[in-house]
């Protein structure tokens, strides 16, 4: 294991009361506190103070975040502050994913189908070599990181350490790569093949993407090991050592699979007699045909689809022992992240149970083995033995955290003098009619809104009347995915329209400076949707720019709606103070409108969703021109017999000439 130390690279010092929270935290980890929480308001750099405390605690560390957006976006920013330490990134490696699943009443088996996204493979991998290697290690994971994997000691004890010098015969040699689910290819050279040439061997690793290996032996001696370019295979250096980790998450040696193989299908013997005796011949055979067909598969290839499903078997665990996932692979000495702890914990309280209805059903009819209820994510009470020290983050922290924490530290004053935005409660009558003349108000002014309503009915209702009062609005809902999301939050960075409606406006990446009026309709119906914590988080969305305000439109004061607005002004009577003593003037944050992050599939830049310009806010002259390019590119595609792109585009077309008339 190498030993090296984090180090913090930043052309800024910690300021505001960023260095009384770095300081309390840090010291309250060092006597041994278990649960801490950082109460950070909205663009006070929490982020900043997060990799403060990773320097000062010199702790391996896993951030859990709850999505991939806001994963990638804490990613990015930890690798520009530890460039020399391992920083990485654990997700679901799915672009899609379609669970296994079995529905009795119209006896309909799904099978699992997925979309394994290449760059996060690579990149899970890369985490799991790097926990392996070395102790400077920052992991930022989604969820993910309570699911099952294969066993740390085995995914080590399989991993092969090469040096020159050392004895080891070719042959040898590409054996064990093939026990660790390398496959030879001397043709198409990609991660987790090698390919060889008398005595030299490339190897890929699964967790590069770039770099490979080059070992070149010379008769049962490695001669010599070099990293090279994977494309153009020309030298970067020559190395002293090498480790090369499996492809997989799922080996193990071979004398143990074959006993792994006996376990299983033992198993299925018992779940057949079972069966039998409760005269469910169909479920017999279907456990019994699909059990045979993976064994084979296991035996001959060390690998089978849905090899998941057999973890409990494959790592000697008992029925019901919590499965071994990524916080395994850390030392006992480490440091949990929790980002936006109020949403972050209840989803990871709620993976277990979403989980085991759906694989009881493909137990019950037999579809897969009971062991099968092993391959699941943590509960929270495992999830809690795996805790050595947490700290939580947030600006509402839940009860969970009040609970726990030994103690909590504030960082409310934002370096940009930005203070928490006005609130003003106005009358439900006339709202709408009110609301539109605010509108205007700040539109003059080239500002953006932003709109939250109760029910979809209502923003939708909404969206169509502000249309109609010739207002650029969009709605954003919940059937919209996530990159769509990104890039409707980027077109109204970009000033393609100025009025965003949403219900739930607190998802992800909704940071957006150019913001300075936040609407809040029906804002005393208590409910979740208007709960102290949602509250607070939405009148956030107006602290990025100087003139934010927040208006809520109520007829009656709730305790909700009391408490925040006392939040508020208590927050901002701690900046006003703190701008007073340094004589600052709050300014808007200046944030660059970033390109979309590339961990989904990049959209072909002539896919018909890449449309630049919002169809409603086009001339003529640009609508006619585009209806041309579409209709070239329609007739191109049929030429070419790709009749599903062909019709896409004329679907394109006609709804353009819609939107014209």
């Amino acid at each position: 294991m190498e030993h090296h130390s984090f180090k913090l690279h930043s052309d800024y010092k910690p300021t505001g009361d960023q260095p009384q929270a770095i300081d309390k935290l840090v010291q309250g980890f060092r006597e041994g506190n278990q649960f801490e929480t950082l109460l950070g308001v909205t663009g006070s750099g929490k982020t900043f103070t997060m990799a403060n405390v990773i320097e000062k605690l010199q702790k391996p560390t896993l951030i859990i975040s709850h999505n991939k957006t806001l994963a990638a976006q804490l990613y990015s920013e930890m690798k520009e502050f530890f460039p020399e330490n391992a920083v990485e990134y654990f997700v679901s490696y799915y672009d899609y994913y379609q669970p296994e699943a079995y529905m009795p009443a119209t006896d309909t088996y799904i099978e699992k189908d997925s979309d394994i996204n290449d760059e996060i493979d690579k990149l899970r991998n890369s985490a799991m070599a790097s926990l392996s290697e070395r102790n400077d290690v920052i992991v930022v994971s989604s969820v993910s990181c309570i699911y099952g994997l294969g066993a740390p000691n085995e995914y080590l004890n399989m991993a092969i350490s090469l040096r020159p010098g050392q004895n080891r015969d070719r042959d040898d040699f590409l054996r064990q790569l093939i026990n660790i689910q390398y496959n030879r290819n001397d043709i198409d050279f990609k991660r987790g093949t090698f390919r060889v040439m008398g005595d030299v061997v490339d190897v890929f690793p699964a967790s590069e993407g770039e770099q490979a290996y080059r070992i070149e032996f010379f008769g049962d001696e490695i001669d010599r090991i070099q990293l090279i370019d994977a494309l153009t295979a020309k030298a970067k250096a020559t190395l002293e050592h090498v480790m090369i980790f499996p492809a997989s998450p799922y080996v193990i040696p071979q004398e143990k699979l074959n006993l792994a193989c006996n376990n299983i299908l033992a198993e299925m013997e018992e779940r057949v007699k079972y069966f039998k005796s409760e005269d469910k011949l169909i479920e017999a055979q279907r456990i019994a045909e699909r059990t045979n067909y993976d064994v084979e598969m296991l035996k001959e290839t060390g690998f089978c689809s849905g090899i998941e499903n057999y973890t409990r078997h494959l790592n000697f665990q008992k029925p019901g022992e919590p499965p071994y996932t990524l916080m395994d692979y850390f030392p006992d000495d480490y440091l949990i992240i929790v980002d936006e702890s109020h949403i972050t914990l209840p989803q990871v309280r709620g993976m277990y149970n979403g989980n085991l209805s759906r694989k009881m059903t493909l137990v019950d009819y037999g579809f897969r083995l009971p062991s099968a209820l092993d391959n699941r994510p943590l509960n929270f009470q495992e999830f809690e033995q795996k805790i050595d020290q947490m700290m939580f983050v947030s600006a509402t922290p839940g009860e969970y955290e009040a609970d726990h924490e030994l103690l909590r530290a504030e960082q409310i004053i934002r370096p940009t003098g930005l203070l928490d935005p006005k609130i003003e409660v106005r009358p439900t009558k006339g709202q709408i009619d009110d609301l539109i003349s605010e509108i205007h108000k700040e539109t003059d002014k080239q500002h953006k809104v932003l709109v939250t309503t109760l029910t979809k009915r209502m923003a939708e209702d909404l969206t169509k009347y502000l249309k109609e009062a010739d207002i650029r609005v969009k709605y954003l809902h919940s059937d919209i995915d996530t990159l769509e999301r990104a890039s409707i939050i980027r077109d109204m960075r970009l000033d393609k329209f100025d009025v965003l409606v949403g219900i739930n406006l607190l998802r992800e990446g909704l940071d957006i400076p150019e913001i300075t009026l936040v609407a809040i309709l029906d804002a005393d119906k208590e409910g979740f949707l208007r709960s102290e914590t949602s509250l607070i988080q939405t009148v956030g969305r107006a602290a990025r720019n100087a003139e934010g305000h927040v208006i809520m439109y109520a007829d009656t004061i709730t305790e909700s709606m009391d408490r925040t607005i006392e939040e508020t002004n208590r927050r901002r009577k701690i900046q006003e103070k703190y701008n007073e003593e340094h004589g600052i003037t709050p300014t808007t944050i200046k944030k660059a409108v970033r390109d979309l992050i590339s961990i989904s599939k990049a959209a072909d830049a002539d896919d018909v969703r890449g449309i630049s310009k919002d169809v409603e806010s086009m001339t003529h002259q640009e609508i006619d021109k585009l209806i041309r390019e579409l209709t070239k590119k329609m007739r191109a595609a049929a030429a070419e017999l790709n009749f599903e792109d062909a019709a896409r585009y004329r679907d394109k077309i006609d709804e353009i000439r819609k939107a014209k008339t």
